[in-house]
């Protein structure tokens, strides 16, 4: 491993983008060494510290992810799900740590992530703090303790720009909840109550999810049997939070061997 390696942020013009670069400049550990957007994009050509409106940094903005990427020992990329699995297929020629907080990846784009993962080491995580990883634990500890008398629902709350959901959290604790109890998700989650709907199925994992305003995002599990509710709550109010976590996840990787990994084995909260 380098003293310090080397980062390429992708979608870099975006919010996280622009989060990761002021989190880099913030740190010692890490350094920026290339900056990706999308072909024709304004920034394209330009230095990055220019176009965030700050002073010139000597990175400049390249839609030639292979070329930005050949360089790097890490890749991070807070994009969409199409782009994602084309730069988990050229970091994974690089050999560059891809760390992915991209959401809204459907089952065919994960296909193809995990033969990336084949060849180098992918860290993919629908949320990347500490806290929410902390929260699918104890959702998968509760959920094995409880029987499926214990209706278990996951209400999210993000802002109003948010295009998917429910959020890449809230899947990611609808899955512990399922581990939890043994179960596949996809075959008891529960969505888009509307009209008459009947009763709850015994067992169902509910999913609800709240748009507006400026919310970072706000997560609760419920357990509620009769006489009695059991909530577990995450609240983030910094989105700087995600991108210090996908900071650490591409430090910790730059001395593992090709695998998939998520958040849980960086914090070491994985299963042994």
């Amino acid at each position: 491993m380098t003293d310090q390696p080397g980062v390429v942020v992708t979608g870099v013009s975006g919010r996280m983008g622009q989060m990761l670069v002021r989190e880099l400049a913030a740190q010692d550990r890490l350094k920026l060494v290339g900056a990706v957007e999308r072909a024709g994009h304004d920034w394209v050509g330009g230095d990055l510290g220019t176009c965030m409106g700050g002073a010139e940094t000597g990175v400049t903005v390249t839609d030639d992810a292979l070329e930005a990427f050949a360089s790097a020992q890490a890749v991070i990329d807070f994009t969409t799900p199409d782009a994602t699995v084309a730069f988990a297929d050229l970091a994974a020629q690089a050999r560059a740590v891809h760390v992915i907080g991209t959401t809204g990846l459907a089952p065919e784009h994960i296909s193809r992530i995990d033969k990336a993962a084949r060849h180098a080491v992918v860290i993919r995580a629908g949320n990347m703090s500490l806290g929410v990883n902390l929260l699918t634990v104890l959702t998968r500890k509760v959920a094995e303790a409880l029987d499926a008398d214990w209706d278990i629902e996951v209400v999210e709350t993000h802002h109003n720009r948010k295009v998917d959901a429910p959020s890449g959290t809230a899947l990611m604790l609808g899955e512990a909840a399922a581990q939890g109890r043994g179960v596949s998700l996809d075959a008891v989650s529960d969505r888009g109550r509307d009209g008459i709907t009947g009763a709850r199925k015994r067992g169902d994992i509910g999913f609800s999810a709240i748009r507006g305003g400026d919310v970072v995002g706000e997560h609760d599990v419920i357990f509620a049997a009769a006489g009695e509710r059991i909530v577990l709550r995450h609240i983030a109010s910094d989105r700087a939070l995600f991108a210090r976590g996908a900071l650490r996840a591409a430090l910790w990787g730059q001395d593992k061997g090709p695998g998939a990994y998520d958040m849980l084995d960086v914090l070491g909260l994985g299963d042994d």
